[in-house]
């Protein structure tokens, strides 16, 4: 199964979050799946895309023109796929993967990850989201769901939703569980927390 990843390329970020973008990939490779991930150097990219080399599995980097100029396309990949533009990395990925993972990020992770869901919503694929709250990252943009929700911009009986990991082992335990396939797509008032 090909499982794409969404993360942030910073340097910056505290290092419990590259640890745990390198456990997924270890777990991502140990499951006999497949990371597809944007293809570029630097902060949980690089963390997961070596933990998957680590237990030597499968990676398939999508990486656009304008990220290799910048100096910051990875050696990792055991396939790379070039694109044009930082749209048909984003098209890419979600024509090549089967479930979709989002880790702590900025910009670049909170539009793939709800380019997933709008394009869920309208019935354009069925394919999961998990993303992982670790240590409450996602909390604020959890609530603004909660908000959209209250004030009815989003409909109280949805179509598509992520579903929510508390961490990587989490996230892992979802993919593998017939939860996964079972719980996604049921329409409740609820975003799908599963335990």
């Amino acid at each position: 199964m090909n499982i794409a990843v969404f993360c942030s390329s910073s340097n910056h970020i505290a290092e419990h979050y590259k640890k745990s973008a390198f456990r997924l990939g270890e777990l991502i490779a140990e499951n006999g799946d497949t990371l597809v991930y944007g293809g570029a150097t630097g902060g949980l990219m690089d963390a997961v895309a070596k933990g998957a080399q680590n237990k030597n599995g499968e990676i398939i980097g999508v990486i656009a023109h304008a990220i290799i100029q910048m100096k910051r396309q990875s050696t990792v990949p055991t396939e790379l796929i070039v694109v044009d533009t930082m749209s048909e990395r984003k098209a890419k990925m979600k024509n090549i993967s089967e479930v979709f993972i989002a880790l702590p990020g900025s910009y670049g992770t909170l539009d793939e990850m709800l380019d997933i869901i709008a394009s869920g919503v309208v019935g354009e694929h069925k394919k999961p989201l998990i993303l992982v709250n670790e240590k409450g990252f996602y909390k604020h943009f959890l609530n603004q769901i909660y908000l959209m929700r209250r004030e009815y911009f989003i409909p109280s009986q949805e179509k598509y939703k992520p579903l929510i990991a508390r961490d990587i082992d989490h996230c892992m335990e979802l993919i593998n569980s017939k939860k996964l396939q079972e719980s996604s797509y049921k329409s409740t008032n609820q975003i799908v927390i599963l335990k």
